[in-house]
């Protein structure tokens, strides 16, 4: 059998969706980040939904999907919200939703709330403030892991029945323990497998002894997903060790395969990405692989099982 042809079903766990024609996303609206973790993004800057998406995917047996927060305008941030719920009764996707709130502003309860209200909504990414380097200092700790305002906004999280999306750089990981452990209730995943960018001897053995750490944490999860780095074409070998090195510190049911599309088409296609995460796990039980490529997904944002395609899910 060739295991690249392998069916399985999947529940991407990590994409977008955005529509500029008739939405605000500023970092795809205006002038390009300078510092966008990729590079140059400017071929990002078109639509992206549900059809495009199942045009990526057509080769594979996407059974359920979850969208991140796409960095919507954060003066409306119910807004994304509203319009993803009006695609998924079209489209069936998305299946779930992980929505954005300010942690550190005073209606940071107000807009959790209004979130949480929502049936498709698990969770919540709101990304800190994070430092450009590990060598740099904080200029201000507002709106950063350390500032009082913001974790007491992602405790909230855990009075409203929500994940937390954790998306923070390699080098503030060791940092992340403590506030995964102020939410010891709230189920806390890792966004792109901790972004192991450094890929020197060095930056890699300091990626994974932290993340080895955080992994100790009982309430955190991962998603392997974004293994792109700037300036360098998509790496197999590497990758492959990353991805087998973190699913040996989480184990397969802390663990689930993402795409982060359209994002990771920066550096390599729909069809490549999946073919490769199933090569790369393709002496695991077929346990194992399930958990991997939809299970844990399923388990950990408590997605309903009746709105999922029709696959071979048992």
């Amino acid at each position: 059998m060739n295991l690249i042809k392998e069916k399985i079903p999947i529940i991407d766990a990590h994409h977008h969706f955005w529509d500029l024609e008739n939405n605000y996303y500023p970092f795809l609206s205006d002038k390009n980040e300078e510092n966008f973790f990729l590079g140059n993004y400017s071929s990002l800057k078109k639509n992206y939904l549900p059809k495009d998406y199942n045009n990526d995917a057509i080769n594979h047996d996407v059974i359920g999907t979850i969208h991140c927060e796409a960095e919507w305008d954060r003066k409306d941030q119910i807004g994304e919200t509203k319009w993803l719920i009006s695609l998924s009764k079209k489209h069936k996707f998305p299946t779930g939703i992980i929505a954005h709130a300010w942690l550190h502003t005073k209606n940071a309860e107000e807009i959790i709330a209004k979130q949480s209200f929502f049936k498709k909504v698990k969770g919540i990414r709101s990304k800190p403030i994070t430092k450009n380097g590990e060598n740099e200092k904080y200029l201000s700790y507002e709106a950063t892991m350390q500032d009082i305002n913001w974790r007491s906004g992602l405790k909230l999280l855990q009075k409203y029945n929500l994940n937390y999306d954790l998306r923070v750089p390699s080098w503030h990981l060791i940092e992340a323990i403590q506030i995964v452990r102020l939410i010891p209730n709230v189920k806390v995943i890792i966004n792109h497998a901790g972004f192991p960018w450094d890929r020197s001897i060095t930056g890699l053995k300091k990626w994974k002894n932290s993340l080895r750490m955080l992994s100790k944490e009982p309430n955190t999860y991962i998603k392997l997903s974004e293994f792109g780095v700037k300036n360098f074409s998509w790496n197999y070998k590497e990758n492959r060790k990353i991805i087998l090195e973190i699913i040996e510190m989480f184990s397969p049911s802390r663990c689930m395969f993402a795409s982060n599309f359209p994002v990771s088409s920066l550096k390599i296609n729909f069809d490549d990405l999946y073919n490769n995460y199933k090569n790369i796990v393709k002496d695991f039980s077929l346990d194992e692989k399930h958990q991997l490529f939809w299970k844990t997904a399923l388990e950990v944002y408590n997605l309903d099982k009746t709105e999922l395609k029709k696959a071979a899910v048992k």
